[in-house]
């Protein structure tokens, strides 16, 4: 009986033990408020590897939060809608590109301000982008422009 109750006492204290590791994680990890602030949206040719959840970075720093993709059925353009923290204010010319974050990892928004007076509002577009881009794509054009030179080169000296 004395066992039983050892045991009892043991996997409660792991119980509490696992139950702050979660609260810790959870609340490190910023999944549970999100970023609160304004909703903007972008339009772009390719928004390959960006999630919902991706971040949005000014300079390098979190600033946002992407909050939803869609398609735009009549451009058949990628619309990213995301969360600005309420705390900065972007220039309406300002300029968001999708960037890598390494050749393994995902990808995010980056936001590149303008020197426009006037602000963005909740749920404008920003109207310059550049989209994702896909390194097969580019790998291939290096190895067809490589090859195409080098043929070239050889029909010259026949």
């Amino acid at each position: 009986m004395q066992g039983n109750l050892v045991e009892t006492l043991i996997g409660a204290v792991v119980l509490a033990v696992a139950g702050f590791f979660l609260a810790f994680a959870y609340s490190t990890a910023g999944v549970g408020g999100g970023v609160t602030g304004y909703e903007l949206k972008a339009h772009f040719n390719r928004a390959d590897g960006l999630n919902i959840g991706s971040d949005v970075r000014l300079s390098g720093i979190k600033i946002g939060t992407i909050t939803g993709q869609t398609l735009d059925p009549k451009t058949y353009d990628a619309v990213v809608t995301f969360t600005v923290d309420g705390r900065y204010k972007l220039p309406d010319d300002s300029a968001a590109k999708i960037a890598s974050e390494s050749l393994l990892g995902g990808n995010y928004l980056s936001i590149e301000p303008g020197g426009s007076d006037a602000m963005l509002k909740a749920g404008e577009k920003i109207k310059f982008t550049q989209g994702s881009v896909s390194l097969m794509d580019l790998i291939g054009q290096a190895i067809f422009s490589a090859t195409a030179s080098s043929g070239g080169d050889k029909a010259k000296a026949q």
